[in-house]
This record gives structure tokens, sequence and C-alpha cells, in this order.
């Protein structure tokens, strides 16, 4: 098998406009859900992806509306000549080069490559015409790069976003009900609404661009966003999608134990009141302080893929029908709430630790292989952890607006001016333990289960122990300094994180930086990447220590030129690779494209090749309002993964690593600072205003 590593967590993808262009911009999710069309039932209730998107393309025309109307009209992936794609490859490796001698041979091996890759070019053209209703890259991407990766999806594959406080709730929490109960239920309220747009149609296409008419994205992730969950298959894994119409219900996770229970109402598909949904969330954690101790099976989803495969047979052999139902019935869920009642965390760095993998105390509350899971602990912090194989960033940022949109305060005067609760079944009635009567198959003598589930836990403890995260709130300025001093602010922060980490191990690094491809049909993403001719002029110019010249005028004008010519030739990249221009998805295709056993060109096996390509900084830049931190793990054993966002006022930065490092998380948190607070002295001292005395 071909491993990707381009296609782990770094393919997550926020872009800077298109965080502007979120749609649903009411004020408050309720104007949006005034006229909602009901949801048509399937032709079948139930349909497991092996990754194609073609083969579900047709839920599109059934389903219709707004979401999928211009689906048949997005233009295909193109594919860029072989000159071009080499002209923008090789300046982005030759500052890699460990010697002379290497970067000549490079240059010949690219001089090579266009008559050496001319066959793979040509069937690679004959694939994309093959393919004139999807993309020619698609069915790979989703199948070597996500389904058939064997690591486990936590920390690798998975994402963490964290909500911002909501302020509207209670100061202190009510008795009965913890407000990590009262955060979930406004949020599962609210998400039942996004829920109802999605599966309905009636949801907007999202599209880009300040100008009408705007560019619109494609939409097909959507249809993998609710009812679905990845399914671990021995070799390669399928991702299950079930017909919202059929199932209402929601999967709640508390201590480790799974409950369901309906939240929207059957026929319309309206969020149940506020005060039902509070109730039925209270009611799955009482139930979990008392019943049959079950093995944590959360741990099952957390592990090595063919060993979660394994694990889910034994399962099934264990528990027969009974288990297949209990399975089903959680994999259908629309969503799945976490409530983390054991955990109080207070600082961004302890609340991101909890969303991205659960930790020691909380990863056994998680099933990794659900779409969506909305993680609220028991002081009211609230976040997300999104599986990825299927779906990328922009979509789930989409639906995390919408349900960080409107305050609890706002859901419950809503909610109240609704039917009363009086007319809904009790919790106690409607709440269901998923495992609860499968304790005699699960805890048999004869039972491997129990054994399974310590074994991936181990897996697990030792997994999330070998990794460290850090967040860094920089509060010395933010996007709207960035831009007086005229510089794009995603490309000004890309400079600063070249600098920081060439500070933190003495060379540059390949730097992957997402980049959406949306605006063609099945598009997903491509690589914007840092490393330049301009960016390491500029790092090597300001140094492995700040050198403290910048009252040096020509020094100091220097410095800025290169840094000037660095954010132009990023951006100038970007440009390229959002309209599927850059080197690494093209060139990935020709290598597929090689048969077994024939020879490929001199490029593919050369070292600075694969330096370049290794991303030892995996970036992804996503900027909302209601989000105070955000991250996923590091793509290679060297590297980091570093998420960032840039507010007005403000940049965070959540920066996970290796632990066997030696603390590089921390290192480059406080390089960080310095690359940013030493740029912006550039700028202050230039500007100064010179005395006429």
């Amino acid at each position: 098998m071909l491993r990707l590593c381009t296609a782990r967590t770094s393919s997550l993808l926020i872009s800077t406009s298109t965080s502007k262009a979120l749609s649903t911009s009411s004020s408050s999710s309720f104007a949006t859900l005034r006229a909602m069309s009901t949801i048509k039932p399937w032709s079948s209730p139930m349909i497991e992806s092996h990754g194609d998107y073609r083969a579900e393309a047709f839920l599109e025309d059934h389903i219709g509306g707004k979401l999928y109307e211009k689906q048949h009209s997005l233009p295909r992936l193109p594919i860029p000549s072989i000159s071009e794609t080499i002209s923008k490859f090789l300046p982005t490796a030759l500052p890699l080069a460990k010697s002379d001698e290497e970067k000549d041979s490079l240059i010949k091996a690219c001089e090579d490559f266009e008559s050496q890759a001319g066959e793979l070019q040509q069937r690679l053209l004959e694939r994309r015409d093959a393919n004139p209703d999807s993309s020619w890259l698609q069915h790979w991407w989703n199948t070597l790069g996500y389904l058939q990766v064997r690591d486990p999806v936590v920390v690798n594959v998975s994402y963490f976003f964290q909500f911002s406080d909501d302020g509207s709730l209670s100061q202190v929490a009510p008795t009965t009900k913890s407000l990590g109960v009262l955060r979930a239920a406004s949020l599962l309220h609210s998400a039942a609404g996004f829920r109802q747009l999605v599966a309905s149609g009636d949801l907007p296409h999202e599209a880009i661009g300040r100008k009408e008419p705007k560019t619109p994205l494609c939409s097909v992730a959507y249809k993998y966003m609710f009812n679905a969950c990845r399914v671990p298959r021995k070799g390669e894994d399928t991702y299950k999608i079930y017909d919202p119409a059929l199932n209402t219900h929601v999967i709640v996770a508390v201590n480790g134990k799974f409950y369901s229970f309906d939240f929207v109402e059957k026929e319309s598909g309206e969020a149940l009141p506020l005060e039902v949904l509070e109730d039925r969330l209270q009611e799955c954690v009482d139930m979990s302080q008392s019943g049959p101790s079950l093995p944590m099976l959360g741990y099952l989803t957390s592990d090595n893929r063919d060993i979660c495969a394994d694990a889910r047979d034994a399962l099934l052999r264990a528990g027969g029908s009974k288990m297949e139902e209990a399975l089903k019935v959680l994999e259908s869920g629309a969503l799945m709430i976490c409530l983390d009642e054991n955990e109080e965390p207070t600082s961004k760095k302890q609340t991101s630790e909890v969303f991205w993998t659960g930790g020691l105390n909380s990863g056994r509350n998680r099933w990794f292989d659900k779409s969506i899971q909305i993680i609220c602990t028991k002081n009211g912090k609230a976040g997300m952890n999104g599986e990825h194989s299927m779906m990328d960033g922009m979509p789930v940022v989409n639906f995390c607006d919408y349900v960080t949109k409107t305050p609890y305060a706002e859901v419950l005067a809503h909610s109240k001016s609704k039917t009363s609760a009086g007319g809904y079944e009790s919790a106690v009635d409607n709440v269901k333990d998923i495992f609860g009567d499968l304790n005699a198959e699960l805890t048999a003598p004869s039972s491997d289960i129990s054994t399974l589930v310590d074994q991936s836990k181990a897996n697990f403890e030792k997994l999330i122990s070998a990794h460290e995260l850090q967040v860094q709130s920089f509060q010395g300025y933010g996007s709207s300094a960035i831009k007086k001093m005229g510089y794009s602010p995603d490309a000004f922060v890309q400079q600063a994180m070249q600098l920081a980490t060439y500070r933190l191990w003495g060379e540059q690094g390949g730097t992957y930086e997402a980049t959406q491809v949306r605006p063609f049909l099945h598009g997903r993403t491509e690589t914007t990447r840092t490393v330049s001719p301009a960016s390491s002029a500029f790092i090597k110019k300001m140094g492995l220590r700040p050198k403290r010249d910048e009252m040096d005028a020509s020094k100091r004008a220097e410095k800025l030129n290169l840094l000037k010519e660095a954010v132009t030739s990023h951006v100038k990249y970007m440009g390229n690779a959002s309209k599927a221009g850059g080197v690494d998805r093209h060139l990935l295709g020709l290598l597929l494209s090689a048969k077994e056993g024939e020879a490929t060109p001199a490029l593919f096996s050369h070292p600075l090749y694969a330096r370049s390509k290794t991303w030892r900084v995996s970036t992804s830049h996503l900027t909302h309002p209601r989000f105070d931190s955000w991250g996923y793990g590091e793509v290679t054993p060297d590297g980091v993964g570093l998420a960032y966002s840039i507010h007005p006022n403000n940049c965070m930065f959540c920066i996970t690593a290796l632990r066997e490092h030696g603390g590089w998380p921390e290192s480059l948190s406080s390089l960080l600072e310095e690359a940013l607070l030493e740029m912006q002295t550039l700028h202050d001292i230039n500007e100064q205003p010179t005395s006429k005395l």
C-alpha cells in the first residue's frame, strides 16, 4: 500500500477567504428554519461507502435543494502540464538541499522528468476523461489517504475545535444538572436545525468571493456529516451513512457508556423542546452511575484499524444479532454528544487536550469513528471532535458556526414559546442503554471482549502519553495590525512560523498549508508549500537568534524587503494552489499512474524530493470568532502539527508533537512569540517619525 504523508489531518482546510463566507448568515439559527422542507426518505435505509463519491452522488439529485443545486455545473479538477508543475516544484525543494551536489542532481532529475513522465501524464489524462462526473483524484485520496491507512484515527486523523464559552449560561450550575448538560442540550437543539437543513437540501451551498456572482463550492461532503460512521474493516475501512428520515435519535456517551434517545420530531424533524433534551441528557448521566459494569467499548475505536476491525468482529460474535442491532443504533445516530462529567478544564491547553483525545480520563467516553462528536465538560466548556475521512473541515465549520451562533438563553426563550414538555415521552421511557442488555454476552467467561478492551486501552494510553500539546495565545497584535503593515495576515504568519521552526531545528523543514479546491467537483485540498527561495532568504537574514540590529536602517530595510518578497511569494503560490495549480496532487497522480513493477521517473526516488514533501510543519488556518482553540496531530514523527487562528487583535497557535523530542510544543510556542514580536519591531521602528531637532 502506498502511504500518503499528506493525507492525514494536515488536509483539514480552512482558508482565510472561506472563513468569511460561511452561509446561514442570520443573527440566530432560528431565522433559517421558518419554511423548512421535510426530509425525503431514501430508497435504501443505509448506504455503505467505499470511498468513491460517485457511488453516493445519486443522493444529491434525490435530496436536491439549494445545497446541491450547483453540483452538476461545477468544473472538474484540472491536470496541469508537467512543465508547469516542475517549474513550481523546484523552487520549493532547493532550499532544503543538504549540499550543492544534491541541488544539482535534483535539477537534473527535474530536467529529465517531462520525458520520463510523459506516459504517466497520458494515463492520468485518460483517467480524468474517464471520470467526467467526478474528480480524477478523489477515490485515490479517500482510500489511500484515509480508509486504507491503518494508524489510529485519534491523533493521526481526527481534529478538534474548542468553542468559546456561552456567557448566557448560569454562573453557578443548578443543583440537578451540570453546566455541561445545559450546554449540550442547547448545542443539540441547534444541531437539529442544521441537520434538517442538510438532510432536506435547504441549506444554501457555500460560496466564496467578495464580488457577485460568487464561486460555488462542492457540497459532496455534507452527505457524510449526519447519521454517519466510519466502520473498521481489515485492509480498508468503509463509511456507513443512514437515512436521516428513519433515524431521529442522538447518541450520548457518559462515563464510557452509550445511550440513545430521540431529539427531533419524527415527522417535521424539528428539535424537541430544550427542557425535554435536558431531561433526557440528565437521564443518561443518571443511568451511567448505575446499571451493569460493561467493558469500556469506546477504546475499541481508538486502536490500529485492523485491530479495530478484529474487535468489531469479536463484538458481533459475542453478541450476535443483538450486538448487530446495538452497533446499528450507534452508527445511525445523527451525531454523538460526549458528556465528560468528570472534566472541569479551565485553560485552553487543558480544554484542548480533552477535546483532542479525551486524555487518560475521558478517552473511554468517545466513539472515534462517529463523524461528529460534540463534547461538553461538567463546567460548561464545549467543543467537537471530527472524523476526517470523507469530509474536510469547512463544512464542519459551517455546522459549528450555526450551532454556536445561538446562546443558551436564546434557545431557552425560543423553546419556551413552543409546545410544553408535557406532551413528550418521559426521559426514563425514551432513553435507551445501547449495550445495556448485552452484559451477559460481553462479560461471559468465554468472551474475550474485556481482554480486547484492555489491550486497546493500553495502546491508547501509550499513544496519547507519547504526545504533548501547547496553546499559544499571542496577544501582541493580529490581523488588523498586519493589514496596516501592508501584508496578507495568513502569509505574514506563515513566515513567522518559518522563522520559529528554523530557530527550533536549526534548519528549514518542509511545510504544508492546506488549501481547499472545493470550487471543483469532488475537490478536497491541495498543498500550499511555504518553503521558497524567498522564505529561505528571509529567515536566514533574521538568523537563528535575534540579532538586535533593527536600529541599523540598511539592515532593517533589507529584512523588510525580504519579508515582503516572502509574503508575496506565499500569496502567489496559494493563489495557484486554490485553483488546483499546486504541485503535490499532480505529482501524486503521476506516481499512482505507474503500473506495478514499472520503472518510475528518477525524481520520485530523489532524497530531496522526499524531504520536500515530508511535512515537518503541518499547518492549517482557521479563524472563527467563536472558536478559542483548535488542532490536530503532527503528520510525521519528527514534525509538528501547527493549527492557527489570526483574529483582529490576537493570534492563536495550537502545537502538537511527540513528547520524545523534549518539549517542542513549548519551545515553538515561545519562538513564535519571539518571531512575531521581532517582525513587528521591524515595522514599528521603520514607522517612527524622525525628530526635526
